[in-house]
């Protein structure tokens, strides 16, 4: 299992800070109750919409954030582009039902590190939060694309021709790395498939991230999808 204790000053480990955000009270008391039997995630605050949790990002500088996409005022799609925009940002698991699957892709291009559904185990809760919290994504090969083939999307031509003009940018190395990702395949698998260390590895998928812009392995997975590179 991942631990989910990251490194604090002093060169010791502290608990993973995370904030929910939820309209509804009771999610976040359901949600409160949960992580307190988990010695190793704390949660630091609580937000009822988007406008708040951008505040209460600012205010209490957590790890990762729980975001409920559907609240008033200030929605969670909203809420993550803002949040994820600033410098040193908070990672980001948005909450939904898969009859907002749209909702969700925009969360994931927004910045966001993942999704869960709000009837998912709570083992699988606390181990998305840790997931994230190490800079992992918490979204396999197989849930990128049940959400894309389930949205008829019309766009889907002009966002093709974005994705190959942008990835049209790459080495050919860079560009096997990229699909692999794409794969959901990890670090060291893609080590392994081209031949090469982890460390290379990891320096590919940083210039990937560099210079396509990117703040995640989500967006680079849905970039190669929308490119249709898979």
């Amino acid at each position: 299992m991942t631990t989910g204790l990251t490194p604090g000053a002093g060169g010791g480990v502290r608990p993973i800070r995370l904030l929910l955000v939820d309209d509804d009270p009771l999610v976040r008391a359901g949600l409160r109750i949960l992580v307190g039997g988990s010695d190793d995630i704390e949660v630091v605050g609580e937000a009822g919409d988007g406008a708040q949790a951008v505040t209460a990002a600012e205010a209490h500088w957590p790890d990762v954030i729980l975001m409920d996409i559907r609240m008033p005022r200030v929605d969670g799609l909203v809420a993550t582009r803002r949040i994820r925009g600033r410098p040193n940002a908070p990672q980001v698991i948005v909450l939904t039902t898969f009859d907002v699957d749209e909702y969700v892709l925009e969360a994931l291009r927004g910045g966001a590190g993942g999704f869960l559904l709000k009837d998912t185990p709570p083992r699988e809760i606390l181990e998305a939060v840790r997931t994230v919290a190490s800079g992992a994504a918490t979204l396999s090969p197989t849930a990128i694309r049940r959400l894309i083939d389930h949205v008829a999307d019309p766009a889907a031509g002009n966002r093709r021709a974005l994705a190959r003009a942008r990835l049209a940018a790459l080495t050919g190395r860079e560009t096997e790395v990229a699909v692999l990702v794409g794969h959901g395949r990890s670090n060291a698998e893609i080590a392994g498939d081209l031949g090469m260390g982890v460390p290379t590895v990891k320096g590919h998928v940083s210039r990937l991230l560099t210079k396509l812009d990117l703040n995640n392995r989500v967006q680079i997975a849905l970039l190669v999808h929308d490119a249709e590179l898979l």
